[in-house]
Order: structure tokens, then C-alpha cells, then sequence
């Protein structure tokens, strides 16, 4: 099936009477009709989607995952309740006392503080590289590195890694890769298919689309899949029935909310790209752009989310005056929703952001806006009107 068919129909029941979506099984504790049932589902918990005990899920749990697992091209999924969730679990499941881990230095920063607190206080040292590093990653693998993780395109600075040499790389030198595909979703960007071994979406964004969901989905090979199903179940997250069929009843329309976020973002890209109070435009679709011959030869195509970087001329205050001008984008964390947003981010400024390989701070502020649904010609109107007010 193409990708919009099977967005449609995966995780769906295909014989019998039934409803076009599956209902909600809400539930804490599942009955057997026999003692050796229920030590089968015991034996077999780790290793495949069945009702065992809620933690592990409900069949709404199992039609969610399936059909990210169809989604993403994988052997299954495990949902958890959030995408940083989704990401720690991983990072547990791969690494132990004295192993090295390979991190991207755009890496969503909650990531960078769980690498530095968490990790690092159970004796795992993690080094941070530079994402567009490509092949020459194996110059960073040491001994103990027992993972590297992507992260394609990179948190608020958007660097477009080489994906496909860095798994060779790691596959070469017998290395599981992870990446977090949350801004392309296995819609935009096939990372299983590309030979990475864990695809990490936060749901929260495109998937639900709405933003009344916070929900993880960790999609995997069967060589993994048992192993990190353990590390989630040994860290005690589960993720709610309700919130993956929301989950799921938003994944049935996000290949057209992505191709509407995607046409919108493009001609606002540009427009700000040809101001002359912007210094550069961080988004990989924009011919030009940083990362764009990547983006061009490996995804099918770009979200609604983008940084715009203003002139080193630029004061601070006047960025934080042009985002309080605006109307239709409102000021909040998150992404992925129907809404517009914008949000002024200082790299290095709070615990988890800091970038140890660029100086970003020289630079002028960086504004990050998620495109919507909205209009577009009205969007842009109301960035024309916080332009003019600078």
C-alpha cells in the first residue's frame, strides 16, 4: 500500500462486523479463563502485543502501535507516555555502567540533560558531535561505544545529518543505531529503511496533531524489540488508552495535514528569508538552505517547523517586541498541532541547550515558528505587521 492508504486502514480489524475506529479498552487488570493461559502471556509478554497485564497495553494500545509499526516500516512499537520517555527508555535499553554513547550536539536539549545527569550518574559518558559529521563518525567510536544516536533534523538548528553513512559506519563497526524521527515521522523519512535500528517519534507533534496528546512510540527491529520492551516495562511506563486513540485517530489524516503544513512553511520560509532584518533561515526544505541537498536526496518531503536567525544588529528586546506583535502565532512550547507558533529560544541560556561544538551565541536571536492550518496569506500579514513594528 502507499503511505496515505495505509494510514488509513493500519490498525484496523478487517473481518466481521466491526466500527471504522477501534473502540477504547480502558482497563488495569486483564482475566484468564485457565492458569496455563495466563503463564503463556507471562513467558511471551516481552516478545509481542498481547493482553497481559495493562502496563503492557490494551488492544487500543495494540491497534496504535501496530499501525506505527506499519508506518514506519518496522517489526513493532511500544507506546509510552511521552516522546522524552520514548527516547530514555532507548538510551536504557542500549547502555550500562562504563558504555559510551555517541549524541548529536543539536540533540533536543531534555536529551542533553538526561545524557549529563542520568546517564552520566550511572556511569555512562557521552560525547557530543557534530551532526554533520557523516562517515567521519567513526573517528568518535571508541571501544565501549555501545550506541550512536541521530537526531535528523536537529532541535531548533535544524542540521540535516547523513543518516545512511552514518549507519554504515555503525553497522561496520557492529554499533545499534537510534534516531529521533519526530519532525519527519516515518511519513517524510524512512530511518528503518535507511538501516537505522530504533525510530523514535514523539506523537505529541504530527501525529496526534492536535495538541491534546502527550504519547511516545518507540518503532524497532525484532532483534530489539523484546530488549527494549523490558527497559519499559523495568521503568514502569505506559501510556493510556485514550491517549492512543487519539493518537491514532490523528495519524489517519497526517500525510494531508503534513503536505498543507509543508506548502504553508515553504512560502513563509521564503518570504523571511527576503527580509532584510533575517540573517539566515533554518529549514532544510528551502533551496539554499543549510542541509538541503540531504534533505532533497533523503526525505520525501518537510513539516511546518523552522528557525529563522535575525541580524547580529538585532537586540534581543526587539526580537521578544516582534513575537509579542503577533496575533494569529501564539507564544508556546510543542509543535505539531493545527496552530501557529512562535518562540524565542537562546541556545545556552538554561540547563540542557548548550551546544559545545558551535558558537551560536555570537549570533543574532533565533526565533523558532511552527507553521499551522491557518491561512496562509493571513500568516503572513500578521509577520508582516510584527516585521514592520521593528
Amino acid at each position: 500500500m502507499k503511505r496515505d492508504t495505509l494510514l488509513g486502514h493500519a490498525g484496523r480489524e478487517r473481518a466481521g462486523r466491526r466500527p471504522v475506529n477501534p473502540p477504547i479498552h480502558r482497563a488495569s487488570t486483564i482475566l484468564f479463563d485457565s492458569v496455563a493461559d495466563y503463564q503463556e502471556a507471562h513467558h511471551t509478554r516481552l516478545e509481542r502485543d498481547q493482553l497481559y497485564y495493562a502496563t503492557f497495553g490494551t488492544q487500543t494500545t495494540f491497534a496504535f502501535t501496530s499501525a506505527m509499526a506499519a508506518l514506519e516500516g518496522g517489526y513493532g512499537a511500544i507506546a509510552v507516555p511521552s516522546g522524552l520517555a520514548a527516547i530514555v527508555a532507548t538510551l536504557q535499553s542500549f547502555l550500562h555502567a562504563g558504555d559510551h554513547v555517541l549524541v548529536p550536539d543539536s540533540v533536543y536539549g531534555p536529551v542533553r540533560v538526561a545524557c549529563d545527569g542520568v546517564l552520566r550518574e550511572q556511569g555512562i559518558e557521552t560525547t557530543y558531535y557534530d551532526p554533520r559529521i557523516g562517515a567521519a563518525i567513526g573517528s568518535q567510536v571508541r571501544g565501549n561505544t555501545r550506541l550512536i544516536y541521530l537526531e535528523s533534523p536537529g532541535s531548533i538548528t535544524f542540521e540535516v545529518q547523513d543518516v545512511p553513512a552514518i549507519v554504515a559506519v555503525a553497522k561496520d563497526r557492529g554499533i545499534p543505531t537510534a534516531i529521533d524521527n519526530t519532525w519527519a515521522t516515518g511519513y517524510l523519512f524512512d530511518a528503518l529503511g535507511q538501516g537505522v535500528d530504533v525510530s523514535i517519534v514523539a506523537a505529541t507533534k504530527y501525529v496526534a496533531g492536535h495538541s491534546d496528546v502527550v504519547l511516545g512510540a518507540i518503532v524497532t527491529t525484532e532483534r530489539y524489540f523484546a530488549q527494549l520492551r523490558s527497559a519499559v516495562a523495568s521503568l514502569g511506563y505506559s501510556a493510556s488508552p485514550d491517549d492512543c486513540w487519539l493518537a491514532l485517530r490523528g495519524l489517519r489524516t497526517l500525510g494531508v495535514r503534513l503536505r498543507a503544513h509543508e506548502q504553508r512553511a515553504l512560502r513563509i520560509a521564503q518570504y523571511i528569508a527576503e527580509r532584510q532584518e533575517v540573517e539566515e533561515v533554518l529549514y532544510p526544505a528551502l533551496p539554499g538552505a543549510a542541509g538541503h541537498d540531504l534533505w532533497k536526496r533523503d526525505f520525501k518531503g518537510a513539516c511546518g517547523l523552522f528557525s529563522f536567525i535575525f541580524s547580529p544588529d538585532v537586540a534581543e528586546s526587539r526580537a521578544i517586541a516582534f513575537i509579542e506583535h503577533l496575533e494569529l502565532f501564539q507564544i508556546g512550547a510543542s509543535w505539531g498541532g493545527f496552530e501557529s507558533l512562535a518562540l524565542l529560544l537562546r541556545l545556552g541560556a538554561r540547563p540542557g541547550t548548550s551546544r559545545t561544538l558551535s558558537d551560536w551565541q555570537s549570533r543574532g536571536p533565533l526565533v523558532r515558528l511552527h507553521i499551522g492550518l491557518e491561512d496562509p496569506d493571513d500568516l503572513l500579514a500578521d509577520l508582516e505587521a510584527a516585521f514592520g513594528s521593528l
